[in-house]
């Protein structure tokens, strides 16, 4: 999927399950706390295409993900991309095909949203507020890259950079509780995952089970058949299931606000 599509399924699995949280099990966040997660799990349903690099020395080119920051992503992106071939080329067996990039490998695994998650959630318990800014930074600065993609491609990198600090800095301000805010690590992991399996229904499907050797290939791609399979950028993509993600998203939103608000009213009603 393009990333407008893969930041708005981010949007919509963190903010579904903040609702079912709150339903179910009673955990309850401020708006604050919400905004933040839906952020962070946006831009980390971004993260897997930091494989796909483009053109570092032209600024041009590459995924999504990778035009956020300018130069600064895209040489990022090149060397995510060279690492995840690398890892591919160690480990594949003998009915892995030979490739010369790295895109749809090491960053579309199970294990890579795994390390991502815990790598963050570590980097903000043991740095505090400051690893806390830096991760909020980068992650709401790829949200606004997926989820206003247009406003993004016409107001350039520089723009997007210096909201995604505004964000940053606000939110190290008024984010009470943990500095560490552990449900960071989730968030990420949960947008990695979600990327992965939004690009299992597409006709390349994704390498989910690596590590695990299935007929002397290491890196097995696995998705839906190529019949039922959406077509990267079509009409399902791009109507169908961006206003699925939206509405999911705007339900879910409600569920969570809508009886607070109705319970303030009716408590500021009966005083009155």
């Amino acid at each position: 999927m393009m990333g407008p599509s893969h930041a708005l399924s981010g949007s919509a699995a963190w903010l579904a399950g903040s609702w079912a949280l709150y339903q179910f099990a009673n955990v309850s966040q401020s708006p604050l706390e919400v905004a933040v997660g839906t952020a962070i799990c946006a831009g980390g349903a971004l993260l897997p295409d930091l494989d796909m690099s483009g053109k570092v020395t032209k600024n041009q080119g590459g995924a999504t993900v990778a035009r956020t920051f300018g130069v600064a992503s895209l040489f990022v992106a090149e060397v995510v991309e060279k690492f995840s071939l690398g890892v591919y080329t160690a480990t594949k067996l003998s009915k892995d095909p030979r490739r010369n990039n790295g895109h749809r490998t090491f960053t579309h695994t199970l294990p890579f949203c795994f390390l991502i998650g815990w790598g963050t959630t570590t980097l903000a318990a043991k740095y505090g507020e400051w690893a806390v800014v830096a991760i909020v930074f980068i992650m709401s600065g790829l949200a606004l890259r997926g989820l206003f993609d247009k406003w993004a491609e016409r107001a350039g990198w520089v723009i997007v950079t210096l909201a995604s600090a505004v964000i940053a800095w606000f939110t190290a301000a008024n984010l009470s509780g943990d500095r560490g805010y552990p449900l960071l690590g989730m968030a990420v992991g949960v947008g990695c995952f979600v990327h992965i399996l939004g690009d299992m229904i597409t006709k390349n499907g994704v390498p989910i089970l690596w590590p695990i050797p299935i007929k002397r290939r290491m890196w097995m791609m696995v998705g839906i058949p190529n019949s039922m399979a959406v077509k990267v950028g079509g009409k399902v993509e791009v109507v169908v299931l961006r206003t699925a993600f939206t509405v999911i998203s705007l339900l879910s939103i409600a569920g969570l606000f809508i009886p607070s608000v109705l319970e303030r009213l009716n408590s500021e009603f009966f005083k009155s």
